[in-house]
């Protein structure tokens, strides 16, 4: 079977908002709002802290830390990772963490075509030792 790798722009016509999730220690207005001010069209997903607080304008004007902090009091903290698209940065994290420890840290080319060719193969090789760890199911039919 022959796979194709397909390459990604930071801003694919199909996604009109571009997320940038961020950990918990970024949480506060003026990080959410140095992000909002410096980039055109991101929207910020920080968590914030378990003891978090609404803002005193969270009545009349609600800022974006405000709304998760009510989105985890209505849904919970997990709600609130699978209504924001937040446990996708968990799983980038994971991803290159396995990169990495598999992998390395360096790439050995020193020319940029040859690098980027590199990790074209470094990455379809993690994918070929992922599909070939996990599991196969097949649905049986309880009669």
């Amino acid at each position: 079977m022959k796979r194709k790798i397909r390459q990604t722009t930071n801003s694919p016509p199909d996604c009109p908002t571009l997320l940038g999730a961020l950990d918990g220690a970024y949480d506060g207005d003026p990080t959410r709002q140095e992000i909002e001010d410096r980039y055109d069209g991101i929207e910020v997903i920080i968590p914030p802290p378990k003891t978090a607080v609404l803002s005193a304008h969270a009545e009349s004007a609600p800022s974006t830390r405000d709304r998760d902090i009510l989105l985890i009091e209505k849904h919970g903290r997990m709600g609130w990772q699978k209504q924001t698209g937040y446990g996708r940065r968990s799983r980038g994290e994971t991803l290159m963490g396995r990169y990495k420890q598999v992998i390395g840290t360096m790439l050995r080319s020193r020319d940029f075509e040859n690098q980027k060719t590199e990790a074209r193969i470094n990455v379809s090789v993690l994918n070929t030792m992922i599909a070939l760890g996990r599991p196969a199911f097949e649905r049986i039919n309880a009669t």
